[in-house]
């Protein structure tokens, strides 16, 4: 009988899809730097429910995760419906090494506002060729359907190689055999010009922050990427850079389809020490409608402002916002401003998928520069390869 129920129990186990191994060259990033291992910091956990009662179960971090949701949905604003079929219009295609680049518009909001920016499809044997300098690059479904990334940037050039150096996650990712979309920053979010909401919130809701209009616009362009039939719906993933970091983060944690999300130093927890960590400006958490402060760290003659204001008061940071991504994998390539500290903040996410039966679902590089390093964008591309190599395991 024993031995009936040890078969049983083996055959279970085989027939339930397994992550892949780590690659050694990422594997110990998934593990926190020595000094923080397991510690989590001052923040309240987001294994507590807002009325103190604590999370058990993965039915009740379902309830948890919820309430989470609502909250910052709450304090951000909600969102309209998403498009079904957001339209994507050619405008110039030219060939590139091992694929091909084609200049759009995406469709990203209601009344057809659209975003300008460039989609990358790899040749027929272009992650073949690849290939030859990477063995995991692979990664075509049997039906040839690829894997995609979302790049989010200032720019839809940067990425694609016509911008700033070891900027060109795109083109470097299309190379690897990754469909690339990417785009910049939409005309309604410009830093040149006062934020003119995306769309008109209704009447008693809370204004529309533009973080998560830029993640509304994130989760419309997932949408145009999947309905592709070259893309396989289920490994779509999405990363940025410093303000596209900032931008990668709040679309991945806010919709769940994306499969995976790289975040390169936006700085992942609100540090008034740090000026880049700029959350409370307008153009991220801090607009009113009402009024409009002056750029800079806050203080006496620039007091904080909009629903950072509200969330600072309240003690809650991004590691609530984080936790929605579990169990979904990300990277944090951290910079200077995300140092082996934001491990403390990290953990809480660690704890979730703990309580949900997984691991490795949490790394973080880190470099000296706020820049990314060559270094640091091969980490970024071999995560990618590993989590979207198949399907991920949800």
């Amino acid at each position: 009988m024993a031995y009936v129920l040890c078969l049983i129990s083996l055959l279970s186990m085989a027939a339930q899809p397994q992550a892949p191994d780590l690659p050694e060259s990422i594997r110990p990033f998934f593990t926190p730097a020595a000094p923080f291992a397991g510690d989590l910091g001052s923040d309240r956990s987001p294994l507590t429910f807002d009325d103190g009662t604590p999370v058990k179960t993965p039915a009740d971090w379902q309830k948890r995760r919820t309430e989470i949701l609502a909250t910052w949905r709450g304090l951000l604003g909600n969102w309209p419906p998403l498009l079904k079929e957001p339209k994507i219009q050619y405008l110039q295609q030219q060939h590139r090494d091992y694929f091909t680049q084609h200049k759009v518009l995406v469709e990203i909001a209601p009344d057809h506002q659209t975003v300008a920016g460039y989609l990358l499809i790899p040749d027929a044997n272009g992650a073949k060729a690849a290939s030859i300098r990477n063995p995991q690059s692979e990664i075509r479904n049997q039906d040839g359907r690829f894997p995609a990334v979302l790049v989010v940037y200032y720019d839809p050039e940067t990425a694609v190689g016509l911008g700033k150096e070891l900027r060109d996650f795109g083109a470097e990712l299309a190379r690897r055999g990754f469909v690339v979309l990417s785009i910049g920053t939409p005309e309604f979010c410009s830093l040149k010009a006062p934020y003119k909401p995306l769309w008109e919130t209704p009447a008693g809701q809370p204004p529309w922050q533009p973080l998560s209009a830029l993640a509304y616009v994130a989760a419309n362009c997932h949408t145009a990427l999947a309905n592709l039939p070259h893309v396989d719906p289920a490994r779509i993933g999405v990363t940025g850079h410093s303000y596209g970091g900032k931008w990668a983060m709040f679309a991945s944690c806010l919709y769940e389809k994306f499969a995976c999300a790289v975040w390169s130093d936006p700085g992942i927890v609100f540090d008034e020490t740090r000026p880049n960590v700029n959350y409370w400006e307008p153009w991220y958490l801090g607009w009113d409608a009402a009024q409009q402060r002056q750029r800079g760290v806050p203080n006496d003659a620039r007091p904080r402002t909009g629903p950072y204001k509200t969330m600072i008061a309240a003690g809650r940071d991004l590691h609530e916002l984080h936790a929605l991504m579990a169990p979904r994998p990300f990277l944090v390539s951290g910079g200077a401003e995300d140092p082996p500290l934001r491990w403390q903040a990290l953990n809480h996410t660690v704890a979730v998928n703990r309580l949900l039966g997984h691991t490795n679902r949490v790394a973080m590089t880190n470099r000296a520069t706020h820049a990314p390093t060559p270094e640091s964008n091969e980490q970024l591309y071999t995560f990618f390869e590993h989590v979207l190599k198949t399907a991920p395991v949800r």
